[in-house]
């Protein structure tokens, strides 16, 4: 079987030959793997990862617009001002070559299953306003908001279809609500300012018959009903140490969507038990067994993790899901 249609079999809710595997581990060791691999991609061959997760394409916003604003306003960019500042050009079909170019190695030499990170409605917006100050304005510029988000939310509907033309397989909509414990505003915000503007995209992507994926840190239980109505395919990480409980997804939402985790890098990967880690990826290889499971990093690995932990737990990971069953 090839690894596209692996991938694709769990999405479906198909039991695999194998759960498909992959991690993102470039952004904080591509030195040390490099080192000691050669590359990252040599890394990825040697474990035979099964998908792909690309980068690429413009940004929302121009960014020295945005320095001009905080130079005229001590630093803070309120919603009615950034309505007045044009977004980046969607269609600007040379920012899309990095996808392209990853395309060609994943996909088509490599037969991976390809997924393409593309702006959410909240996090995105994170880096234009602060975080603090974005959660505050949910309350003060609500209506400002509204106008942002719908804004948002077109380009970013024309982003996912530029990039399903380019041949994706899924489009990742990256946009983190949660903390540890519960999300960071109510669900009743959830519901009335990220939701509508979140089904814009996921409505057009859903039209041309692909995968969505959500990507939210921390805990979102609080709306997974929500996020089961928009659509989506997958969710990563569904965040166990953040009380997102495998089990209780297992036995509730399993014929809803499929979750891409598993190895959880906040109490995981990258503290020296390697003990703890064993027991751990055997525990979550073992409860999706029969499918269910796209399983990877919660999050990108951390720059405390050695080269020879990382190596002990993808060594572990191959050997384990092609054991006999």
């Amino acid at each position: 079987m090839l690894p596209r249609e692996r991938v694709i079999d769990v999405i479906e809710h198909r039991k695999p030959d194998r759960i498909p595997i992959y991690g993102w581990v470039k952004a904080n060791l591509e030195k040390p793997i490099s080192d000691a691999f050669g590359s990252v991609a040599e890394f990825e061959d040697k474990y035979e990862f099964d998908f792909a997760h690309l980068f690429g394409g413009p940004s929302p916003y121009p960014q020295a617009a945005l320095d001009d604003l905080r130079n005229q306003a001590d630093g803070k960019i309120d919603p009615p001002v950034l309505l007045e500042i044009a977004l980046n050009d969607p269609n600007d079909s040379a920012a899309y070559d990095d996808i392209r170019t990853d395309l060609r190695h994943h996909k088509e030499q490599r037969a991976r299953f390809a997924y393409v990170q593309t702006p959410g409605i909240f996090e995105c917006l994170n880096g234009v306003f602060g975080i603090e100050d974005h959660l505050m304005y949910l309350a003060l510029f609500e209506t400002e908001l509204q106008a942002i988000y719908q804004r948002q939310a077109e380009w970013n509907r024309m982003f996912a279809n530029n990039c399903l033309d380019l041949g994706v397989d899924m489009v990742h909509v990256s946009d983190d609500w949660g903390s540890q414990n519960a999300l960071m505003f109510s669900p009743q915000t959830w519901w009335r300012l990220i939701y509508p503007y979140h089904k814009i995209t996921c409505d057009a992507v859903k039209k041309r018959n692909a995968y969505l994926s959500l990507h939210s840190d921390g805990n979102i239980s609080q709306v997974i009903d929500g996020v089961i109505d928009l659509g989506y395919n997958v969710v990563h990480p569904y965040q166990e140490s953040a009380g997102m409980d495998l089990v209780k997804f297992k036995n509730e939402y399993s014929d809803s969507f499929v979750v891409m985790g598993g190895l959880d890098v906040q109490t995981t990967i990258g503290f020296g038990d390697f003990d703890k880690l064993k027991s751990e990826i055997i525990r979550v290889l073992n409860m999706f067994s029969d499918g269910g499971l796209l399983f990877c990093t919660t999050h990108y690995i951390q720059d405390h993790c050695t080269i020879e932990e990382l190596t002990f737990a993808y060594d572990l990971i191959y050997e384990f899901i092609r054991k006999p069953k």
